[in-house]
C-alpha cells in the first residue's frame, strides 16, 4: 500500500507510523457464517479492573529501598543494542527502559510523550521549534542540568551530536529515516544544549532522538559489535549487570542515576537490581508466576488465560488490564467494487449507516469477545492520545428502535418497500481470528432485530488483506490497527481516509470521498468514481492543514473536527481495544503498573515505563 504525502518527503512517510494488524494464514477460501447461535439479552458490562495503585500506605519511605524485581518474558533477545539488527523487539524495549535514556518516554498514565531528558520537549509555543521563513524549522533541546551518564559525566548536547552521526553513519543498519530531514551543517551543540533545523516543519520531531549514546564512551569503537552482550553506559534507572544466555538478565542499581521521586524526594530507584528471565512457552512462565518465581509478567491478548491468572488476585497476585494499542472497527465501503460483494448496497445513505450504528450492540460485543475486560471505544483517538478524544461515537448507543427509525426514512426517501425487500449487509473478515468468527454470528441477531437483511462471507487473512482491501471488494468489513502515543502517530492515522489519497498511490481503503482510479498496473486498484460530498472535501483540507501544522493547539483543534466529522458520518464505527495485561505480585511488589508496548520508532512501553519507582514491601 502506499503512502500518502504532499511534498514532505520522508517525513510525510514516517507521520503514518502507524500499523493495521493483519494476520496471516494459508489458502485464499470464503467461509459463510451461518446463524448458530441466538443472540443473548442485552446488557452492559462495567470494566471488572481498575487501574493499579502504583503507592501503599503499607510502607513508608525507609522501607522502600533495597531487593529485587524479577520479570518473566518469553522472548530472549539476540543483542541488547536497541541499534542492531534484531534490536526493535519487545524484550530488547524492556529491558532498554530500564537502563537507556532518550528525550521523551511515555506517561503511563496519560499515554503522552513527556520530557526523558530534557526539560521541555520541543514545540512552537514554548519556543523549542521555530518557524523559519525560508520553510524550514529549527529544533532546540535543553537538557536537564542534573542528567548524567552512571559514571558522572554529564549527559550533553555533544551525545545528541554524536547520536545523530552514528545513526546517519552508512556503515551501521540503523534506520535513518526520522532524521533524513535533518540539516548536516546545521547541528549546535553545547554541554546542556542541541540545536538542529529540518527541512520543513512537523510533529514528527516529537519522536526523534528517542536513545541518546555516550560519546565518551562510544567513539572509537566498534559500535556495530561492541554493544550486544553489554550496552553501553547507562543514563537510566539500572545499569546492565551481566547477561546469562539462555537465563536471564541482571541489571544493578545505577548509583548516578539522577532522577528523584516527585512524592518522597528520595532518589531513584528503589531496587539493587532488576532481572528479566526467560522462559520457552507460555506455559511455562504462567507457571513460573504462579509459583512466585518471578514477581511480573505480561499476559497475552487471550481472556480465558487472564481470567485464569485472576484467580490468583486472592493469593495476593494483581491483574491490570488496560485497553490495549491494537483496536478493531467496523468499516463501511463507499467505492463502487462493493457492489461485486453486495449488489443492493446501501453504504452511501447516511441514514443507513447511522442505522448500523445503532443496532450494533458495542457493549455485548466487549462483554461476549473480550468478558468484559475493557469497555467499547468511544473513538478512534482512543488508542493514541486518551486525553484527546472526544468519545464522538458515544451518541450512537445500541438503540433498535432509533435504528428502525433511519431504516424507516431511508426506504421512504428511497421509494423502498423495506419489509418486502429489506436493505442488505453482507459482512467480510478473516476466519482465522476466533474473536472476528463471533463477532460474525454475534451480527446475525443484532441486524435482524432492526430489519436487515444480513450475510457473512469470511476469508482466509492472506485474501482479506491482500486483494480484498486493497480492491475494495467488500461491503461492511472489520479489522485492526495498531495506535501509539504522540501526536505524530493520531494525525497519520487520518491518511487512512484521505480523499485525496486512493489505493495505489494512497491508503484510503474505504474509498471514502475519492475520485474515479484508472490506469493501475494491470487495472488492480481501477474503480468508477467513488463517493463525495461537502463533508469529504472538508475532510481532505483538514488532513492537509494538520499534516502541515505543528503547533499543538491548531492540531488539536483540527482533529477534533475531523474526529466530528468522521462520527457524524459514520464513515467508520470503533468497536474496542483489545485488552492488554500484565501481572505482578502485589503483596511483595508496590509501584508497578502495566503499558503496553508501542512499535515504531520510540523504543517506549511496556511494564518497566516506570521501573525506577517500583520497590518491594515485603522487606
Amino acid at each position: 500500500m502506499g503512502v500518502v504525502g504532499r511534498g514532505r518527503g520522508a517525513w510525510a512517510v514516517l507521520a503514518a507510523g502507524l500499523a493495521l494488524a493483519a494476520c496471516t494464514g494459508d489458502g485464499g477460501t470464503t467461509t459463510t457464517v451461518e446463524p448458530t447461535t441466538t443472540r443473548a439479552a442485552t446488557t452492559t458490562a462495567a470494566p471488572t479492573t481498575t487501574a493499579t495503585v502504583t503507592t501503599t500506605t503499607a510502607a513508608t519511605t525507609a522501607t522502600r529501598f533495597g531487593g529485587e524485581a524479577v520479570i518473566g518474558d518469553l522472548q530472549e533477545p539476540i543483542t541488547l543494542n536497541p541499534f542492531s539488527l534484531g534490536g526493535d523487539t519487545y524484550s530488547v524495549a524492556l529491558l532498554s527502559r530500564a537502563w537507556t535514556c532518550g528525550t521523551q518516554e511515555v506517561d503511563g498514565t496519560t499515554r503522552e510523550l513527556i520530557p526523558d531528558l530534557v526539560v521541555e520537549l520541543p514545540t512552537v509555543a514554548n519556543g523549542g521549534l521555530t518557524l523559519n521563513e525560508d520553510g524550514t524549522g529549527t529544533v532546540r533541546y535543553e537538557i536537564r542540568s542534573e542528567a548524567v551518564w552512571e559514571d558522572g559525566t554529564p549527559v550533553s548536547g555533544y551525545d545528541y551530536e554524536f547520536t545523530y552521526q552514528t545513526i546517519m553513519d552508512p556503515d551501521y543498519p540503523i534506520d535513518r529515516s526520522l532524521y533524513e530531514a535533518i540539516l548536516p551543517d546545521s547541528l549546535l551543540a553545547g554541554p546542556k544544549s542541541f540545536e538542529f533545523t529540518i527541512t520543513g516543519p512537523t510533529t514528527a520531531v516529537e519522536g526523534l532522538f528517542s536513545l541518546i549514546l555516550p560519546r565518551h564512551q562510544i567513539e572509537g569503537t566498534d559500535f556495530a559489535a561492541a554493544y550486544d552482550d553489554s550496552g553501553w553506559l547507562s543514563c537510566g534507572p539500572f545499569r546492565i549487570d551481566s547477561w546469562q544466555k539462555g537465563e536471564a538478565v541482571r541489571l544493578a542499581r545505577n548509583e548516578n542515576y539522577w532522577k528523584t521521586d516527585p512524592e518522597t524526594g528520595e532518589r531513584l530507584p528503589y531496587l539493587d537490581s532488576l532481572v528479566v528471565r526467560f522462559y520457552p512457552d507460555q506455559d511455562a512462565l504462567l507457571e513460573a508466576f504462579r509459583s512466585r518465581e518471578v514477581q511480573v509478567i505480561a499476559l497475552p491478548d487471550d481472556v480465558e488465560v487472564i481470567e485464569e491468572v485472576r484467580g490468583l488476585e486472592a493469593e495476593g497476585a494483581l491483574i491490570d488490564v488496560v485497553a490495549g494499542t491494537t483496536w478493531e472497527h467496523l468499516a463501511f465501503q463507499f467505492g463502487e467494487n462493493r457492489l461485486v460483494r453486495n449488489p443492493g448496497s446501501y453504504n452511501l445513505h447516511l441514514n443507513f449507516r447511522r442505522a448500523v450504528a445503532h443496532a450494533v450492540d458495542r457493549d455485548l460485543i466487549a462483554e461476549e469477545i473480550l468478558g468484559g475486560l475493557v469497555s467499547p471505544m468511544s473513538s478512534y483517538v482512543d488508542a493514541y492520545s486518551p486525553e484527546r478524544s472526544g468519545a464522538a461515537w458515544d451518541r450512537y448507543d445500541y438503540d433498535p428502535n432509533r435504528a428502525r427509525e433511519y431504516l424507516a426514512s431511508l426506504c421512504s426517501e428511497e421509494g423502498v418497500d423495506c419489509e418486502a425487500s429489506p436493505p442488505r449487509v453482507v459482512f467480510t473478515t478473516t476466519f482465522n481470528s476466533p474473536a472476528r468468527l463471533r463477532l460474525a454470528q454475534l451480527l446475525i441477531g443484532m441486524f435482524e432485530d432492526v430489519g436487515i437483511a444480513y450475510e457473512a462471507e469470511l476469508e482466509d487473512s492472506v485474501l482479506f488483506f491482500g486483494e480484498t482491501l486493497d480492491r475494495g471488494l467488500w461491503d461492511l468489513g472489520e479489522w485492526s490497527f495498531v495506535g501509539g502515543p504522540g501526536l505524530t502517530e493520531l494525525v497519520g492515522w487520518h491518511a487512512w481516509l484521505d480523499p485525496a489519497g486512493p489505493l495505489p498511490a494512497g491508503r484510503n481503503l474505504y474509498r471514502w470521498g475519492t475520485g474515479e482510479v484508472t490506469g493501475s498496473e494491470d487495472g488492480w486498484f481501477d474503480q468508477p468514481a467513488g463517493y463525495a460530498d461537502e463533508h469529504t472535501a472538508r475532510f481532505a483540507e483538514l488532513w492537509i492543514l494538520m499534516e502541515a501544522a505543528v503547533d499543538e493547539a491548531e492540531i488539536s483543534a483540527y482533529l477534533a473536527e475531523a474526529e466530528e466529522i468522521l462520527a457524524d458520518q459514520v464513515v467508520i464505527l470503533p468497536l474496542y481495544q483489545r485488552p492488554d495485561a500484565g501481572a505482578v505480585w502485589a503483596d511483595t511488589l508496590a509501584g508497578y503498573r502495566h503499558l503496553p508496548y508501542y512499535l515504531g520508532e520510540l523504543v517506549q512501553g511496556g511494564d518497566t515505563w516506570n521501573v525506577e519507582s517500583w520497590y518491594r514491601q515485603d522487606l
